[in-house]
């Protein structure tokens, strides 16, 4: 009998004999060269679409995109926190060492990132490269910052005129909030009152490859400040493998063209081989919230009923979280060995069924279905805040 074919408790004692050891896992480095095979796995299927996602539209939209960067005051260059160096916009990368002053890079879904990467990324970034701010566009102090941001700019660069227009240019990958950030921009700096009845939103989806054309958008006034949204251009080469994986990880990779399973096993991989499933062991399953910063719970969700249906409801995701916490914590195996890691991630997936409140006698294919919602919980944060791309050392950096 295979480990698929065990109910979650079997499942459970299967992995405790799998390899008996007298002390509690840690990190190893043969861990991580275990989830690198994952990585490497992934990253075959993804070369392996020969850069699909790069169609007509994604080839006309980068033309486009080339021809106005000439054109425009500023460029407002969208990525995504959690891959900071990965989700760089391709048509921007600079040969010359001085910093671009032209180009502000806004480090977007900072909320579901690590604070302490996404800092040392911004360093890098400005002292480096060109000027970088951290951000969530669902946040209104967010975006009222980087308004802020936006107009010193246009001044400094109109050299104080206060009458003058100024045009943005946003850019950026698939799926990194550019059109979130373009609809919160337009609608707190709007100012005449006829504005508001003629307000133009920006299609907002969590599907890569939504925005089709470049629009543009008044955000301030004195200066007039126009921002262009533009489609988002994913390069149909990437510069290393692991580029792959990370940006299917986050989204920018439509899910429909590789197997949501796969993509689910390099994730449950990477929440493996690190240390943050500790911070649930007191979760129970009934809506307590974490009393960490790693949650960015809604307002207002404690006053909602929560049906079992909707996976995304607190005592799902805490169902979810004690699963995880209770299968890592619970294994006594080599993490360093794949085979045995692939053991673990199988029975998580089984156990998840349940979490989730899926009927195992449901004819569609239950482990897809897992990894789906499992894949939505990372995305949206209910599973904590990870940053793929390691934060370098500035001052390593600089002296090098």
């Amino acid at each position: 009998m295979g480990l698929g074919q065990l109910e979650p408790i079997e499942c459970f004692a299967a992995l405790l004999y799998l390899r008996r050891s007298p002390t509690p896992w840690h990190p190893s480095p043969s861990a991580m060269a275990a989830t690198e095979a994952f990585s490497r796995s992934l990253s075959a299927a993804v070369r392996g679409l020969s850069g699909a996602w790069y169609g007509r539209h994604m080839a006309a939209a980068d033309r486009a995109i080339r021809s106005r960067l000439p054109l425009v005051d500023l460029v407002l260059e969208v990525r995504d926190a959690r891959v900071p160096a990965t989700s760089a916009f391709a048509p921007l990368r600079r040969r010359s060492p001085e910093p671009d002053r032209r180009r502000l890079v806004v480090l977007n879904k900072a909320d579901l990132a690590d604070p302490s990467e996404t800092e040392k990324w911004m360093a890098y970034m400005t002292q480096t490269s060109c000027p970088c701010v951290a951000l969530n566009s669902h946040s209104r102090e967010s975006i009222k910052e980087l308004l802020n941001v936006v107009r010193a700019r246009i001044r400094e660069i109109k050299l104080g005129e206060s009458d003058c227009t100024g045009t943005v240019l946003l850019v950026g990958i698939p799926n990194v909030g550019k059109s979130a950030i373009v609809n919160a921009m337009h609608q707190i700096g709007r100012i005449g009152a006829a504005e508001k009845g003629k307000l133009k939103h920006a299609i907002v989806s969590s599907h890569p490859g939504e925005t089709r054309d470049i629009i543009g958008y008044k955000v301030a006034s004195h200066p007039n400040i126009y921002v262009l949204d533009t489609p988002g251009v994913l390069s149909p080469v990437f510069v290393n493998d692991e580029s792959g994986p990370q940006l299917a990880l986050t989204g920018a990779i439509k899910d429909s063209m590789l197997q949501e399973c796969e993509i689910a096993q390099f994730l449950l991989a990477l929440l493996n081989s690190r240390e943050e499933y500790k911070e649930w062991e007191n979760f129970n399953q009934v809506g307590d919230m974490p009393s960490f910063g790693h949650a960015m719970p809604s307002s207002g969700q404690h006053n909602k009923r929560q049906y079992a249906s909707d996976h995304t409801q607190d005592f799902i995701v805490n169902a979810v979280r004690q699963v995880l916490f209770k299968t890592i914590s619970s294994f006594k195996g080599d993490l360093g060995n794949e085979n045995e890691l692939r053991s673990l991630i199988e029975c998580q997936f089984i156990s998840m069924q349940e979490a989730f409140r899926f009927n195992s006698q449901l004819n569609q294919d239950v482990h897809k279905l897992v990894a789906m919602k499992l894949l939505n919980l990372y995305r949206t944060g209910r599973l904590g805040r990870y940053t793929l791309d390691r934060g370098p050392d500035v001052g390593k950096e600089i002296a090098s």
